[in-house]
């Protein structure tokens, strides 16, 4: 990210995002949490790329440069923290599970008014962070390649994302075998390279689904076989079917039909 903006103070509040709205790349001396309680957060560093939809929030460390992209209406909450309060002890962007218990806690925090009680807030915030600090890890994360020959294989799946063909197949468009990209997904990226293609798959469904798409169209899109094989991937990943998922998204307050 070559321009990058510096703000000091990481905000807590609420904000609506339009589709594809974004915030240009900057970082803050605090720590900060971002949820969106409607519509998808994408949410960018230069080395890795997450996806946030409304049962996940992110932790972004203090000094961090990231961008933000919203997919569909989004209602996006911000709760910032001093550098020295860290209660999950995270030193690197996390995407963590948003219990029914923590969203309303975000909700209400950050949409509350410094100028009320003091003393609410502050017993508000402890029972969020404790909250916070018992979060699970559940990322949908894409690393971004450094190899020049992973970035090309990259690159065209991420264009396409439902191009199936095999390792062996893409290197030869790249000028790699695929002995070598399989050893550079693991080098480069930490993950094999079915692994990295899931986390693509899920990064664009989330992306299409905030966008309106059917289940089945965004099935067919994200290069999964059938309807009930991108089912399956998605609720063992995710928690849930894309079905509920989009039925939870429009049930969500202030979403949209």
């Amino acid at each position: 990210m070559s321009s990058t903006r510096h703000l000091p103070h990481a905000p807590t509040d609420s904000r609506d995002l339009a589709a594809t709205a974004g915030v240009d790349a900057h970082w803050h001396d605090e720590n900060q949490v971002a949820y969106a309680s409607q519509g998808v957060l994408a949410v960018h560093t230069e080395a890795s790329r997450w996806i946030v939809p409304a049962h996940r929030a992110i932790w972004v460390p203090a000094g961090t440069v990231h961008s933000h992209r919203a997919y569909g209406e989004t209602r996006l909450h911000l709760l910032g923290l001093p550098a020295e309060r860290n209660p999950l002890g995270l030193v690197e962007p996390t995407v963590l599970a948003v219990s029914p218990l923590l969203r309303e806690l975000l909700i209400a925090y950050t949409a509350s008014d410094e100028s009320q009680d003091v003393r609410a807030r502050r017993r508000m915030l402890g029972v969020l962070l404790d909250q916070l600090a018992a979060a699970r890890e559940r990322p949908v994360r894409i690393p971004a390649a450094r190899d020049a020959r992973l970035a090309a294989v990259t690159a065209i799946l991420e264009a396409d994302p439902s191009d199936s063909r095999s390792l062996e197949a893409l290197g030869r468009e790249v000028g790699a075998s695929g002995r070598t990209l399989t050893r550079l997904f693991r080098q480069d990226v930490g993950m094999t390279f079915p692994q990295w293609r899931t986390q693509l798959r899920l990064y664009q469904a989330l992306r299409l689904l905030a966008e309106g798409r059917s289940v089945t169209t965004v099935g067919r899109c994200c290069g999964f076989a059938t309807t009930s094989a991108f089912i399956d991937v998605f609720r063992r990943s995710l928690g849930h079917t894309p079905g509920a998922y989009v039925r939870n998204r429009s049930a969500s307050p202030g979403a949209s039909g």
